[in-house]
């Protein structure tokens, strides 16, 4: 199993930025794929969750701090997720990453500053 992300950098607040996930080695489809993020110093923090509830449809979750924000989604002929974030906030800054059973990526680092 390997994730790959990308798509990090650095946006204004009250901007926008599309992370991507590229997976590997599994059935991307018949997994839950997740988005986490971290800032140095603190615990890792759930953004988002995938759930697939059939072979082409899935079910999102949001932690509370990004609800109305941001978008999960994917594709699997790509065995891609993405993380749509609008609405950037200085606070969404940290280092995001893709799990999937228990598989982590490297991290795409999210840096939003006037």
């Amino acid at each position: 199993v390997q994730l790959v992300e990308s798509g990090g950098g650095l946006v204004q607040p009250g901007g926008s930025l599309r992370l991507s996930c590229a997976a590997s080695g599994f059935t991307f489809s018949s997994n839950n794929m997740k988005w986490y993020r971290q800032v140095p110093g603190k615990e890792r923090e759930w953004v988002a969750t995938l759930t697939p509830t059939s072979s082409t449809t899935y079910y999102a979750d949001y932690a509370d701090s990004v609800k109305g924000r941001f978008a999960i989604s994917a594709d699997n002929a790509k065995n891609t997720v993405w993380l749509q974030m609008n609405s950037l906030k200085p606070e969404d800054t940290a280092v995001y990453y893709c799990t999937s059973r228990s598989a982590w990526g490297q991290g795409t680092r999210v840096t939003v500053s006037s």
